[in-house]
């Protein structure tokens, strides 16, 4: 009983730690968003690479007469997300127009 009210008081409690995190700076963002393409891309080339053995494995058992596994398709190069960064400037300028006022 001891173990599952330590567990529940360690639950919330960091529960309330990550809640008062800060948000992250504009260059950490960048460093994730980063990490999170590089991951997507890897992910990409091991599904391409799992069709390619699996199609040779199909091939050694394949039976005359049979259709040939379906093709892989190679994922293209790995590009890094463009970065927010240089858009963001051309924002503020955009809405600095005034807005013409509404007809009554």
């Amino acid at each position: 009983m001891k173990k599952i009210i330590a567990f529940t008081f360690c639950a919330f409690s960091s529960a309330a730690a990550f809640a008062t995190l800060p948000p992250l700076t504009p260059e950490a963002q960048a460093a994730a968003d980063l990490a999170k393409a590089k991951t997507a891309y890897v992910d990409k080339v091991g599904a391409y690479q799992l069709c390619q053995a699996q199609n040779r494995v199909a091939d050694r058992f394949r039976v005359a007469g049979t259709a040939a596994p379906a093709a892989c398709v190679a994922p293209p190069p790995f590009v890094p997300p463009v970065v927010a960064a240089a858009a963001a400037p051309a924002a503020p300028a955009a809405s600095a127009t005034p807005a013409a006022p509404a007809a009554k």
